[in-house]
């Protein structure tokens, strides 16, 4: 694999989040607690590869410029800067979201997770869509 291969790699990643993520929370509704436990272990496991990939991707690479003009440029930013601000709030929440499951403590779990999951879900679909816009527009 080379290293220009990792930005599809990274989008493969989020989408795979994406949709763990709302398995495991359609699982929950259900009342099926371990298979909701595997689903969101196997997020959180599918983030933290994206999140190696991405560091690998970006220490090789660097910055990637936006290239379109026009309409479309304050639209990718705006995506951008709301991906980017709420990743960096999404990796502490999830992963105390993660531990106060794993001591028992599921009431303040879920008061955290009905907050983390919209927020993780919506940085795993715009992680897409900037890959989208910056590698295949």
């Amino acid at each position: 694999m080379d290293v220009r291969d990792l930005p599809a790699l990274n989008a493969l990643l989020n989408t795979a989040s994406a949709v763990l993520l709302l398995t495991g929370y359609r699982l929950i509704r259900q009342g099926r607690r371990e298979a909701h436990r595997k689903a969101m272990t196997a997020a959180l496991a599918v983030s933290v590869l994206f999140l190696a990939s991405y560091l690998v991707y970006h220490a090789q690479v660097g910055s990637v410029r936006f290239q379109k003009t026009g309409w479309i440029r304050p639209v990718y930013f705006s995506i951008l800067i709301s991906h980017t601000v709420l990743a960096a709030c999404v990796a502490p929440m999830a992963l105390v979201t993660v531990w106060r499951a794993w001591k028992g403590r599921f009431d303040r779990h879920r008061r955290l997770a009905r907050i983390t999951l919209p927020l993780w879900l919506y940085v795993s679909v715009t992680g897409v869509i900037v890959y989208l816009m910056l590698y295949r527009l």
